[in-house]
């Protein structure tokens, strides 16, 4: 969607005549439909458009630079909400249809992150890390290049480029550290006026007798088939994402539903499957597969760890920008048009919530917004690992918005267990003795899974670096019980029991944290493995779990106040005690059912306090005691 579109002439006369700003709002007011007489952008947005333009004139001022180039302000990518700040449009010395695409940026300074394509800089009155401008309008074009069909059918030449107009030159920004995306998008900075017309003159020639801004608008959504086959390249082979049993009946009914859903016949499938049953297998798969088939799809989940890590496992270098693009956010559907999207497959859908945003005031209800996004929607769902007093991920609540959004409503199951070495027992033990609910299997016979009870957090320490060592694929995750103070300052320690001291996951590793080669020398939690899978894992139980005579006791005045999952709870404990304390029981209880179960192979766990690891030292005891003679066989073990 283009916001702003004119000739190059019309443009400069829009700046002469000291309205471009007013020009580009009422075309923002217009395109967006907007009636509330609430602006739609902010102040400071307007303000840029303001300042930025008018470099932006001086730079396309020349005369070499014809006046019917086509010039498009705010054009929205297509399934984004993203958009491109300067696209100047004509022919180049062999008739070719170009398109220069330019972000532009206010900003003075930066700084180097070791964070890959981003840098650190002030915006929006702090400093934060943000994609650095060359990566940020590379990935831009890599979008238009793989979903839109007239970029793809007429071949029209995409070349990006940033403008730093206020930007002195320093050693960071143009540094080598960023030389993989300035070679492809290069940046022009505040002397580099002269350095932008040259470039933009090397490339537009002729002006834009083809009306490419208006082909490029009238595009058609398609994934491109270099995307597709690169994607199954990547799948092909891989034994992690190969399909067992229910997962193949499940994605083979979401390619028949996708395959017969469009705007008048809209559906839904809810999947459901506890941990490690294959729900992000299938969901990937899914996901190349449809692509492969040349229908806009999407991976959604809220949590971003699993998002960070298949993005990985699914990119090389060259395919980077156009895989983020598949991995999305749960609240990037604010604004997204009624089936605009042939499928959104929706992972952890238990964690979905009302409102969206970084700030949580966008939207209306993730669940809503998501099923009128797409023609065909996939919810893969476990409503026992809710995890925060904002998730509101549940069948009924899916059910709900199906209905009134007119979709059918198919529901599948996903029972067979395939993390815990495939033991559904290990899991139905767990809820027994996490009192999440009374089952049958109230001790480990017959199951075979390692599962050890620790003394002192050194040993679990040393044994998972041991099992650490054999393939990279063996964490230690805590529950939230400790503010993450080294997120500020790395020298500070943010677990510290008795002499054990330890440090949460590295602020600079961030979801990525999991697949990160050291990282086994820090503590993950239920941010950074929900939806994620290890070999073996060490949990460190807190005080907000704790075993009183015999009774599993929850606090949630012991998480930590960093910890999002449960604010609010003090309000809510005030009205109604007894409400408050069931739901923030559940939460807890399933924090640490999810924590519990990242493992295929084996859990081994600390708590902190010393009658709750009497307690689960007693739930092996008793097994070993009537069923075996020596305590340590088969794998279950108590480490003193």
């Amino acid at each position: 969607m283009i916001i702003y579109s004119a000739t190059k002439k019309q443009f400069s006369h829009d700046i002469l005549a000291n309205n471009i700003e007013q020009k580009v709002l009422a075309s923002f007011v217009r395109a967006t439909g907007s009636t509330s007489g609430k602006l739609p952008v902010s102040e400071a947005e307007i303000r840029s458009w303001h300042n930025s333009l008018m470099y932006m004139d001086k730079v396309v001022s020349s005369s070499d630079i014809p006046d019917n180039a086509g010039v498009a302000i705010e054009y929205r990518l297509p399934l984004s909400s993203k958009r491109v700040d300067f696209i100047l449009t004509g022919q180049n010395e062999h008739g070719r249809d170009t398109a220069i695409l330019v972000e532009l940026k206010q900003w003075s300074t930066a700084t180097a992150t070791d964070k890959d394509g981003v840098v650190n800089t002030f915006v929006a009155k702090q400093y934060r890390d943000e994609p650095h401008p060359s990566y940020q309008v590379w990935s831009y074009a890599a979008m238009l290049e793989n979903y839109n069909s007239t970029v793809q059918q007429d071949e029209i030449i995409l070349k990006p480029c940033a403008y730093l107009h206020n930007y002195e030159p320093d050693d960071v920004i143009n540094s080598e550290r960023y030389a993989e995306y300035t070679s492809k998008a290069p940046v022009f900075l505040l002397p580099d006026a002269e350095k932008l017309q040259n470039f933009i003159k090397q490339y537009v020639k002729c002006g834009d007798e083809n009306g490419v801004l208006y082909n490029i608008e009238r595009g058609q959504l398609r994934p491109s088939k270099q995307l597709a086959d690169s994607l199954r390249s990547m799948l092909e082979g891989n034994q992690e994402f190969i399909l067992i049993d229910e997962q193949k009946v499940v994605y083979e009914t979401a390619l028949s539903l996708a395959r017969h859903s469009s705007d008048e016949v809209k559906n839904v499938l809810i999947v459901e499957g506890g941990p490690g049953t294959g729900k992000s297998v299938v969901a990937v798969n899914l996901l190349v597969n449809l692509i492969q088939k040349g229908l806009v799809s999407q991976y959604v989940t809220r949590n971003a760890a699993p998002r960070v890590v298949f993005e990985a496992k699914l990119s090389g270098s060259s395919l980077r920008s156009q895989a983020s693009h598949l991995f999305r956010s749960a609240f990037g559907y604010v604004d997204a048009a009624a089936n605009e999207f042939d499928t959104l497959i929706v992972d952890e859908a238990h964690r979905l919530t009302e409102k969206s945003g970084v700030y949580g005031n966008l939207g209306e209800n993730e669940v809503k917004e998501i099923i009128n996004a797409a023609k065909f929607s996939v919810f893969f769902i476990d409503e026992d690992q809710k995890v925060t007093l904002k998730d509101i991920g549940s069948k009924d609540e899916i059910r709900k918005w199906a209905r009134v959004l007119g979709a059918t409503v198919t529901e599948l199951e996903l029972p067979s267990q395939f993390r815990c070495n495939g033991s559904d027992g290990y899991l139905a033990w767990l809820d027994d003795v996490l009192e999440v609910r009374e089952t049958a299997n109230t001790n480990l016979d017959g199951i075979d899974y390692e599962f050890r009870v620790y003394d002192s957090p050194h040993d679990l320490l040393v044994d998972i670096h041991e099992k650490n060592e054999l393939n990279n694929k063996s964490r230690l995750v805590a529950g939230y019980c400790w503010d993450w103070k080294s997120a500020k300052n790395p020298l500070l320690h943010d677990i510290e029991i008795g002499d054990f001291t330890a440090r949460w996951n590295l602020k600079v590793d961030g979801q990525a944290w999991l697949i990160k080669p050291n990282s086994v020398n820090e503590v993950g939690c239920i941010y950074t493995c929900q939806g994620l899978e290890l070999d073996y894992v060490g949990v460190i139980l807190g005080e907000d779990l704790v075993v009183r005579d015999g009774k599993v006791v929850t606090n949630a005045l012991k998480r930590a106040s960093q910890d999002r999952a449960l604010w609010g709870y003090k309000g809510m404990h005030k009205e109604n005690p007894e409400e408050a304390y069931a739901i923030a029981d559940a939460i807890i209880k399933n924090t640490y059912r999810t924590l519990m179960t990242r493992g295929m192979k084996g859990c081994f766990i600390y708590s902190v306090d010393e009658e709750t690891r009497e307690y689960f030292k007693q739930q092996l005891l008793s097994f070993h005691e009537t069923k075996l003679p020596n305590i340590g066989v088969d794998g279950f073990s108590v480490i003193d």
